[in-house]
């Protein structure tokens, strides 16, 4: 059980949640393809996972490029044999592209970047995978959706729509990959401390107030950590989840799960 010996690639995973969930899966036995675009953090990630005693390897890939992400598919099914679990997780937020967040400010070229990256790229290596998915016996996908999927956000736009859009074609792609034994899930975390984060908070015109009202409604009162996502995504991917399909998990320390701050329980943050 779990994810040994499952086959894994990981989109975004040179940091952030996918380097977690690399890491995590990699120490549990699982063969990972790191790619990403981050070249530099993707190699020191692959050599860290094989010095530990992991299997992994790096490829680059903008998953918004058809022939990389052709490219990315193969180059997994040379090294490990075929694939049994792609995680989407390459996305980014407008505010890595740009300061002009708002509705009249934002450039349609960066509102089309967020989309192509975030919605485009989930389609195309689902794409392109799906025939070396065919093949396994244990075969999954799992989309990196985020609260934003079910709820809105401040100078969030362009991210929230995508992720809105991500959640949804994981639905779809549950009803028509369900013929082939390919299940389809999407996770939906809240604030997780990575680099797409801290740029949203410094976009922010009050970053310590953006802090308190995204950390101040988990009722578990602290900012998620990679690691706490990656435990999901192996979960997902792992026998253990076997009658799991088309399901949207929420991992957001309970912010979703009510409408307040943390005072009003009187409770604080941890630092």
């Amino acid at each position: 059980m779990g994810v040994e010996g499952l086959r894994f690639v990981i989109t975004g995973a040179a940091v952030g949640i996918g380097a977690g969930t690399a890491r995590l899966a990699a120490a549990r036995g699982a063969k990972v393809v790191v790619s990403d675009m981050n070249d530099a953090d993707g190699q020191a990630l692959v050599e860290e996972i094989c010095a530990a005693g992991g299997e992994a390897i790096y490829q680059h890939c903008d998953v918004t490029d058809e022939e990389q992400v052709k490219a990315l598919m193969a180059a997994t099914a040379e090294a490990f044999g075929g694939i049994d679990i792609l995680h989407n997780n390459a996305g980014v937020h407008e505010s890595i592209l740009s300061s002009e967040l708002s509705l009249e400010s934002m450039s349609r070229a960066t509102f089309e970047r967020v989309m192509n990256i975030n919605v485009t790229g989930v389609w195309l290596c689902a794409k392109y995978a799906l025939p070396y998915l065919r093949e396994s016996a244990a075969a999954s996908i799992i989309n990196a959706g985020s609260t934003s999927s079910l709820s809105g956000y401040p100078q969030c736009q362009a991210y929230g729509a995508s992720k809105g859009a991500v959640m949804q074609l994981s639905k779809m792609l549950a009803v028509d990959l369900a013929p082939d034994k390919i299940r389809v899930n999407c996770y939906c975390p809240g604030s997780i401390h990575t680099q797409i984060v801290d740029n949203y908070l410094a976009a922010a015109p009050d970053p310590q107030a953006m802090l308190n009202t995204m950390t101040q409604t988990h009722l578990i009162p602290r900012m998620g950590q990679p690691v706490d996502v990656a435990e999901l995504v192996c979960f997902l991917a792992s026998p253990e989840s076997a009658f799991v399909n088309g399901a949207v998990w929420t991992i957001d320390g309970g912010s979703l799960a009510w409408r307040g701050t943390l005072d009003v329980l009187g409770m604080e943050v941890e630092t």
